[in-house]
C-alpha cells in the first residue's frame, strides 16, 4: 500500500511543480464545459481483508469423529489486480462533478490458515492456505470536488458509494464471500489536459461496509474435513485500493 501511495505521489508531484512555474497555453479550455461526457478507465489495485478468527470450536469431522480446532486465519501477502470499465460523468457546477463508473474489478487475495490444534513434525502448527479469487462488477457513485484550473493540471478530491457484485465464488473453497457488498470510498487525482485527451490519474480507497463473510458456506461443504477452517473466521471485512487511469 504504501508502495502505491508513493509512487502515485512520485509521479504527480514533479509534474505540478514543473508547470506551476509559468503560465502556459491550455489545452482543451472548454471540455470542463460540457455538460455531461463519457471516458474509459483502466488500472491497477489491491485487495486486503481482515478476518475474525471464531476461536477454539467443536466440529464433527466426515467421519463421525468430534475434534476441538483452534484455527486463526490471516491474508498473508498482497497480490495485484487490474480493474477496466467506463464511466459517464456529470457537470454539477464549476467545482463539482457526479461521475458513474460501471467496472471490473479482477484479482485474488492470498488467505494463511494456522491449525494449532494440529502440529507437523516438528511440533509446529500446519498451515493451510487459500487464494480468494474475486472477479467484481461495481458501479461507483462518486462527488468529486475539484480545484481551479491552472495551466493544464486540476487536481480534486472525490467520495462516494460503490455496489459491487462478486462473480466468482467457489463452493470448495475453505471461505467463501457474499455475492453483493457495499464499498465506500474516498480518492484524491488530478486532471491532466492533453491536446486530444484528458488523463486523470487517481488513488482510491474502498472500505467494505458489514461482514462480507458467507456464514451459510459451511451448510453447503461436501467435504466436511474442510469445516474446521471454514468455521474459523466470524467475520470479514473487505478493502481495496486502487490506482486508476480514466482517459476523458
Amino acid at each position: 500500500m504504501k508502495k502505491v501511495i508513493l509512487t502515485y505521489i512520485s509521479l504527480i508531484l514533479p509534474l505540478l511543480a514543473a508547470s506551476a512555474q509559468v503560465k502556459t497555453v491550455q489545452n482543451r479550455p472548454y471540455t470542463d464545459l460540457r455538460p455531461f461526457h463519457f471516458g474509459v478507465l483502466l488500472g491497477i489495485h489491491l485487495q486486503d481483508i481482515e478476518l475474525v478468527d471464531a476461536g477454539p470450536q467443536t466440529v464433527t469431522l466426515q467421519d463421525g469423529t468430534v475434534a476441538t480446532t483452534d484455527i486463526s486465519a490471516d491474508q498473508d501477502r498482497w497480490d495485484p489486480g487490474f480493474t477496466v470499465g467506463v464511466l459517464g460523468e456529470f457537470r454539477l457546477h464549476t467545482n463539482f462533478q457526479f461521475r458513474i463508473a460501471p467496472a471490473m474489478y479482477f484479482g485474488t487475495r492470498h488467505i494463511m490458515f494456522i491449525n494449532r490444534s494440529s502440529l507437523d513434525a516438528e511440533g509446529q502448527p500446519t498451515r493451510q492456505k487459500q487464494d480468494l479469487k474475486t472477479a467484481y462488477f461495481s458501479t461507483a457513485f462518486d462527488i468529486i470536488f475539484s480545484a481551479p484550473r491552472f495551466n493544464n493540471h486540476r487536481p480534486y478530491l472525490l467520495a462516494g458509494i460503490n455496489p459491487m457484485l462478486n462473480l466468482n465464488g467457489n463452493s470448495n473453497d475453505y471461505l467463501k464471500l457474499k455475492s453483493t457488498n457495499l464499498y465506500a470510498e474516498i480518492g484524491v487525482g488530478c486532471d491532466f489536459y492533453l491536446p486530444y485527451f484528458k488523463l486523470r490519474p487517481e488513488l482510491k480507497f474502498m472500505y467494505g461496509i458489514g461482514n462480507n463473510l458467507d456464514k451459510n458456506h459451511a451448510d453447503k461443504l461436501k467435504d466436511k474435513n474442510m469445516l474446521p477452517y471454514t468455521i474459523s473466521v466470524k467475520e470479514a471485512h473487505t478493502k481495496i485500493i486502487a490506482l486508476t487511469f480514466y482517459f476523458e
